[in-house]
C-alpha cells in the first residue's frame, strides 16, 4: 500500500506499537450483516475505515416516488440492502450507514451472462431483468470484503476496497456472452429527474471515464470516476432512456448505440462485452473523484496500482485489525462480535471527501485544497455530537481534529455563512434541528483536541455567527422570546431544548477562550429549555406566541406536538447541560426518579408509533425510545439522583437488549455510527452525558475487561471484578488506586492513562 494513503488511513502515531499490542485477530468479529433489516439500514458491503468508496450490494429499485408522491417503502432501502431480499441488482460505490434519509448509490455494476438485459428486472420476475437470486448460503461479509453467488449468471462476485477504488472480481463460466453492465441510471432514493446529466468517455478497449450530476437530497452533486478491466471488452454499447428531447443536435451523424467512444445524456445504461473460460475472473478497478476525471484516474493509479486482489483485500483488513485494536476487551463471543461491530460502524462514517492530492470540490462549488489536514464529509450531526464525536476525542483524535477542521472548511466556503447541519458532498443537506457542530467543535477545543492551526476564536466566533442566524428555522424568535412559538414550526419544542444545549457548548468554549461577553450571552440562552416547560402538565410543551401553552397536547404522540423523532415524556428529559436544573424544574429528587422509572416501565400503545418510519417496537423499552438519539443520555440521568444505582441496572438491562448480533440486531438506526457509539461507550461503563464538557458519567460496564490504546502512547485499562449477568451494580470504582467518590470521571483521567476498576455486585450500595 502506497504511503500517501497510509498517512490518509492510519492514526499519525505508533503504527509498529499498535502492532506489537495485538493479542488476537478482531476481524473475525466484526460481522456487517448486523443492522442490515428492518431499522438498521446498514450496508454489509467492502470499504476501508472511514473511506470514500462503500461497495456494497443493491438488493432492490424501489423508487421514491410513487403515483406522483413518496413511496414509503423506499425508507427500507436507505443503505441498499434489505436481508429479507432474494435478488441482487447489483453493486455500487458510495452508500450511508444506518441514515433515516438517504442518497448515493453511484454507478452500479452487475456481471451477467446469457441474452443482453439493460433492465433490472422485478423482484417477483428476476429473469426479467440483469438481477439474479442469492442466497446467504453462498454469502460472505468480512470487514472490507464481500462475496456472493449469483445463482441466475453462475457467476461469484468478490469486492474489496481502498479508500477511493473500488476492487471488483467476478469468476465467470465458459460463456461467448459476458457482460458488464454499467448502469448510470441506479441510485437509492432515485426519481425520475434525479440525474441531472450524465457523461462517459472510453479511452480505450479496457478504461472508461466519467460523470455523473445528481440532485437528491445533495442537490448539486457531481461525482466522476475511472474504470479499467483487466481485460480488454471485445464490444460495448449503451441504451438511452431519456424523455423525448426537443433538440438532439447533429449527434445522429454518428451510429452511437455500440462501440463509440463517448456518451451523454440524463439516463443511461452501458454494457462491456466478454468472452470468458470456465472460471475466468474479471476484474475492475472504479475509482471516483469529487473534482475531475483525472482526478479519479490518480486516485486509481495512486491507491491500486497493480492487479492484485488478495492484496488489496488483506491491506485493507489490516488498517481494520489496526482501527480495531484501539480497543481492546475481554468478554464472550456475543459481546465481541457485538462490540467490534460497534466499533467497525463508528468508523464508516464521515468519508473521507478529497483526491489523494488533496483537492475536494466546496460548498462554493470551487476546487479546493485541503492543507494539513485530511477533509471529511458526510455530517450527520444531529445524531454523531452525542457519542460518536466524543468517542473519536479519546480513540481518533486527530482524525477528529481534520473532523473539525473540514467542518471549518464548510463555514468558510458556505453561502448561508454557517457551520455544517448535515452535510455531504460539498453539499449542505439542512437535515434535522439544531446546529449541533458548535458542540462537536466545542468538545474538541475544550479537550485539547484540534490541529496547530486551527484558530480557535475563529471557531468560536463561526460558532457564534451559527448560532445568531436569525432567519434560519426558529432562531430569530429564539433570540427575542427564549423559545420558537408553536405558529412558527411544528418542531418547536425539540429545536428550543436543542439550541439551548447548543447554547451552553458555546458558553463553554468561550469561558476556555476568555471571551467573556459572548460566555454570558450564551450561559443564559442555555436556560431557555425553562421556557418550555409546563408546570400544570409536567411536561415540556408547545408554547404560543403570545405565551401560553398550546390547550390541545398529547405527551405521548411524535406527531404534531412540536417534537421531531420522538414525544414530551423522552424530550422533557432534553437538558443534559443542566441536569441538577431540569430536577429542581420538574419537582425535585422523588419526582424525577418516579418520572424516569414510568418512562421505563409504562406501556407505549402502539397508535403512537405505527406512522412513524424511524421507530418500531423493537426500538422502544416501555416509553424510553432508544432507537432515536434525543434519549440517549437518560438511563445516565439517574447519577445526579440519590438513586445513580439505578442507571447501573437500566444499562445493562438496555444494551442486550437494543443490541444483538443479528440482522435486525439495531434497536434503530444506526445513524452514521451513533447508536454503535452508545454501545461502545456503556458497555465500558462511562458516556459523555454532555458533550462540552471534560466528565463523563458512569454506568456498569458489560466487557469483562478493556484496554483504550491511545494515540498518544498511553493506555487506559478498565477492570471488572466479579462481573456477571445479575452482577449490575457497582459496589465501588477506583482510578488508579482511588477510590472515586462520585458516579463520573473526567477526560484527562482517561487520556492521561492508567487503571479504573469497577467492583460488581447482585444487590446495590
Amino acid at each position: 500500500m502506497n504511503k500517501l494513503l497510509l498517512a490518509l488511513l492510519l492514526s499519525p502515531v505508533l503504527y509498529g506499537q499498535a502492532q506489537a499490542q495485538k493479542t488476537e485477530k478482531l476481524v473475525p468479529y466484526v460481522n456487517p450483516i448486523i443492522g442490515t433489516q428492518r431499522m438498521g439500514h446498514v450496508y454489509p458491503g467492502a470499504t476501508v475505515p472511514f473511506g470514500m468508496v462503500q461497495l456494497s450490494p443493491e438488493t432492490d429499485t424501489i423508487s421514491y416516488e410513487l403515483n406522483g408522491k413518496y413511496n414509503p417503502d423506499v425508507y427500507k432501502y436507505c443503505a441498499g440492502y434489505q436481508y429479507d431480499d432474494k435478488t441482487i441488482c447489483g453493486f455500487s460505490h458510495t452508500h450511508f450507514s444506518g441514515t433515516g434519509h438517504s442518497d448515493l448509490g453511484d454507478f452500479l455494476i452487475m456481471p451477467t451472462t446469457g441474452k443482453l438485459k439493460l433492465n433490472p428486472g422485478t423482484a417477483d420476475l428476476p429473469g426479467s431483468g440483469y438481477r439474479s437470486r442469492f442466497s446467504h448460503r453462498n454469502e460472505i461479509s468480512q470487514a472490507n470484503y464481500y462475496k456472493v453467488k449469483l445463482d441466475d449468471h453462475n457467476i461469484t462476485a468478490e469486492m474489496t476496497t481502498s479508500t477511493r477504488v473500488g476492487f471488483h472480481q467476478y469468476t465467470f463460466p465458459k460463456s461467448d456472452q459476458a457482460h458488464i453492465v454499467l448502469d448510470l441510471m441506479s441510485g437509492i432514493y432515485n426519481y425520475e429527474d434525479k440525474n441531472v446529466w450524465t457523461y462517459l468517455r472510453i479511452l480505450n478497449d479496457s478504461t472508461v471515464i466519467g460523470y455523473r450530476q445528481t440532485s437528491g437530497w445533495a442537490r448539486t452533486r457531481t461525482l466522476y470516476f475511472a474504470m479499467q478491466f483487466n481485460k480488454p471488452f471485445v464490444k460495448s454499447g449503451y441504451k438511452k432512456y431519456d424523455k423525448k428531447e426537443v433538440y438532439r443536435g447533429f449527434w445522429g451523424k454518428f451510429g452511437q448505440t455500440e462501440n463509440f467512444p463517448e456518451i451523454a445524456g440524463k439516463q443511461i445504461r452501458t454494457y462491456f462485452d466478454f468472452k470468458t473460460e470456465e472460471g475466468e475472473k474479471i476484474k475492475i478497478k472504479f475509482a471516483i473523484s469529487p473534482v475531475s476525471m483525472a482526478g479519479a484516474m490518480n486516485n486509481m493509479h495512486t491507491e491500486i496500482p497493480g492487479w492484485d486482489f488478495e492484496k488489496v483485500k488483506n491491506d485493507g483488513q489490516e488498517l481494520w485489525e489496526n482501527q480495531l485494536h484501539k480497543i481492546e476487551i475481554s468478554g464472550n463471543k456475543e459481546i465481541k462480535e457485538n462490540f467490534y461491530t460497534s466499533m467497525y460502524h463508528t468508523m464508516i462514517n464521515p468519508t473521507v471527501y478529497m483526491d489523494v492530492d488533496g483537492q475536494y470540490k466546496g460548498l462554493d462549488q470551487n476546487v479546493h485544497k485541503a492543507e494539513g489536514f485530511t477533509n471529511y464529509t458526510t455530517f450527520s450531526l444531529w445524531d454523531t455530537y452525542r457519542a460518536l464525536h466524543p468517542l473519536f476525542n479519546i480513540i481518533e483524535p486527530k482524525r477528529n481534529a481534520d473532523m473539525v477542521q473540514s467542518m471549518m472548511a464548510h463555514f468558510d466556503q458556505s453561502a448561508e455563512h454557517m457551520l455544517p447541519v448535515w452535510s455531504n458532498s460539498g453539499n449542505e443537506n439542512w437535515c434535522m434541528s439544531g446546529y449541533h457542530s458548535v458542540t462537536v467543535l466545542a468538545d474538541a477545543i475544550i479537550k485539547g483536541n484540534v490541529n496547530p492551526g486551527l484558530n480557535l476564536n475563529k471557531a468560536l466566533d463561526a460558532c457564534v455567527a451559527t448560532a445568531r442566524k436569525r432567519d434560519y428555522e426558529g432562531i430569530g424568535e429564539y433570540i427575542d422570546k427564549g423559545y420558537i412559538p408553536d405558529e412558527k414550526t411544528g418542531i418547536s419544542v425539540s429545536n428550543t431544548l436543542e439550541y439551548a444545549f447548543d447554547d451552553w457548548a458555546i458558553a463553554q468554549l468561550a469561558k476556555k477562550l476568555n471571551r467573556n461577553d459572548i460566555y454570558l450571552e450564551f450561559i443564559k440562552r442555555s436556560e431557555n429549555y425553562k421556557n418550555v416547560f409546563d408546570k400544570a402538565s409536567g411536561f415540556m410543551r408547545p408554547r404560543l406566541n403570545d405565551g401560553t401553552f398550546r390547550k390541545k397536547f398529547d405527551p405521548l404522540s411524535t406527531i404534531n406536538e412540536g417534537f421531531i423523532e420522538g414525544n414530551s415524556w423522552n424530550y422533557t428529559l432534553f437538558a443534559p447541560q443542566d441536569p441538577k436544573g431540569l430536577i429542581k424544574l420538574m419537582g425535585g429528587n422523588k419526582k424525577f426518579t418516579t418520572y424516569l422509572d414510568s418512562l421505563f416501565t409504562m406501556h407505549l400503545p402502539d397508535k403512537y408509533f405505527e406512522e412513524t418510519e424511524d421507530i418500531t417496537r423493537d426500538g422502544i423499552i416501555g416509553n424510553y425510545v432508544h432507537g432515536n438519539e434525543p434519549s440517549h443520555h437518560v438511563a445516565y440521568l439517574y447519577n445526579w439522583t440519590d438513586k445513580p444505582w439505578k442507571t447501573q441496572e437500566r444499562i445493562r438491562m438496555i444494551l442486550p437488549i437494543m443490541y444483538k448480533p443479528t440482522p435486525d440486531g439495531l434497536g434503530g438506526n444506526d445513524d452514521t455510527g451513533q447508536m454503535s457509539a452508545w454501545y461502545i461507550f456503556s458497555s465500558l461503563g462511562f458516556y459523555p452525558v454532555a458533550p462540552g464538557s471534560d466528565q463523563y458519567a458512569t454506568g456498569s460496564p458489560a466487557v469483562d475487561g478493556a484496554t483504550i490504546n491511545l494515540e498518544n502512547g498511553k493506555t487506559f485499562t478498565i477492570h471488572v471484578q466479579n462481573q456477571g449477568p445479575k452482577n449490575v451494580y457497582v459496589q465501588k470504582m477506583v482510578l488508579n488506586g482511588k477510590v472515586l467518590p462520585n458516579p463520573s470521571i473526567s477526560h484527562s483521567d482517561v487520556m492521561n492513562g492508567g487503571e479504573l476498576t469497577f467492583y460488581m455486585d447482585n444487590k446495590h450500595k
